[in-house]
Formats: C-alpha cells, sequence, structure tokens
C-alpha cells in the first residue's frame, strides 16, 4: 500500500520538525503550515489524506480550518495533535470534525498509527480522552475519578479567542503583534488580555507566562 500523504499545522517550526523526524519515511508530508491561512491553502493545494492539525493556531485556530476546508470541498481527514485535553479544545475540534484527537505525548510509532488508521476513516483518540469523548456525545456526565481527561477549570474560562491571545501574550509577543497574527485590531487585544487576566485572577504578564508555562502551553 502506499504511504499516508500528510500535512503537519502546528505554530512551532521546532515542534513540525520533530513531528518529521518521528514520523520518518513511515508517512509523505507534502507541506506544512504555522496559522489558519496558510493551512487552508496547502491542504487545498496538496490534498494529503491525513491533517495532524494543533487546536491553537494564529488566525482562528483549528477549528477554523477544519471548516474552511470542508467548506471548499476538502476530503482530508483531521486528526487534533495538541498539548491540550481541555473538554472545550477536545469536544470543539471533534464536532467541527476532527475524526482523532491526540496529545503531543504520544510516541512516535503511536503516531503513524494513529495517522495510518485515520486515514482508514477510523477514530482515534489518546487513552485518557476516548471515554470522555464516548460520553459528550452521549450526554452523558463524565464519571470523577474514571480515568477521563483531567479538566482545568481555569483554562475552560477562557473562549477559543481568549486562549490564542492568552498563549501569544504569554510567549512575549507585543500586543501589536498579536493583533497581525490573529487579524483584530489593537483594542480587540487589549480587551481579551484584560479578561483573560480577570478569569485567571493574575495581575501582570509576568504571571500570565508562569501560569501558561506551568500547564505546558506555550
Amino acid at each position: 500500500m502506499s504511504a499516508v500523504r500528510v500535512v503537519i499545522v502546528d505554530d512551532h517550526a521546532m515542534f513540525r520538525a520533530g513531528v518529521r523526524a518521528e514520523l520518518g519515511d513511515a508517512v509523505v508530508v507534502l507541506g506544512e503550515a504555522a496559522d489558519v491561512e496558510v493551512a487552508v491553502a496547502v491542504v487545498l493545494e496538496t490534498a494529503p489524506d491525513v491533517v495532524l492539525l494543533d487546536v491553537h493556531l494564529p488566525g482562528g485556530g483549528g477549528v477554523e480550518v477544519i471548516a474552511r476546508c470542508q467548506e471548499r470541498g476538502s476530503q482530508a481527514r483531521f486528526l487534533a495533535l495538541s498539548v491540550s485535553d481541555a473538554a472545550q479544545d477536545v469536544m470543539g475540534v471533534i464536532r467541527a470534525g476532527a475524526r482523532g484527537y491526540v496529545t503531543k505525548t504520544i510516541t512516535g510509532p503511536e503516531l503513524v498509527a494513529a495517522i495510518a488508521r485515520v486515514a482508514d476513516d477510523d477514530a482515534v483518540f489518546s487513552p485518557r480522552l476516548a471515554g470522555f469523548v464516548l460520553d459528550a456525545f452521549a450526554g452523558q456526565e463524565p464519571v470523577p475519578g474514571a480515568g477521563r481527561p483531567s479538566i482545568d477549570p481555569e483554562l475552560d474560562r477562557l473562549s477559543t479567542r481568549e486562549r490564542e491571545v492568552m498563549r501569544l501574550i504569554a510567549r512575549g509577543y507585543a500586543y501589536k503583534e498579536v493583533a497581525k497574527e490573529l487579524f483584530i485590531s489593537v483594542k480587540t487585544v487589549e480587551t481579551h488580555v484584560s479578561a483573560v487576566l480577570r478569569k485567571l485572577q493574575l495581575s501582570s504578564r509576568h504571571e500570565l507566562t508562569r501560569w501558561a508555562a506551568d500547564r505546558r502551553l506555550l
């Protein structure tokens, strides 16, 4: 059988390089992207079998990539690959149309196997997420202590856009740089930052950076 054709979408160049190295010759990497606009363009141009997709991206996030690609008729299957196991992130991309969701603690061989399964139209989830996703679609509440993903109540207070702003600010971006990355105004950035600091009960960018680093969100 021919190798699965893949596009890697993540805003960290070093992470994309690491994924390429881990995948080796097991798949064919057709292209990479670091934001929504480029991701959509690359997926539509190369028509991959599977898109490895980070949840948080400049320009609207993984959900936006899936929506825009599907609107344009893309038949690619999407596999979310993220550091986050927050309920809002997991269910957001799954409801948008992703076939699976795995965390970045996954090993190279496990990722290769997950890509192959998604290419075959199977659904793939990290073990800690599978039961949670099934319960969510069944309309059931996760059972405490039954192996569900750890949900950070503070992180879940933030909207998707607030999380995008938070990650960039915590990584040291200036307000103008955040506005350019997300295609929003500086005033809107300021509003989101104020909301993030208020919801997380933090008082400065320094505290926000430490908070995000503790949760491996950078």
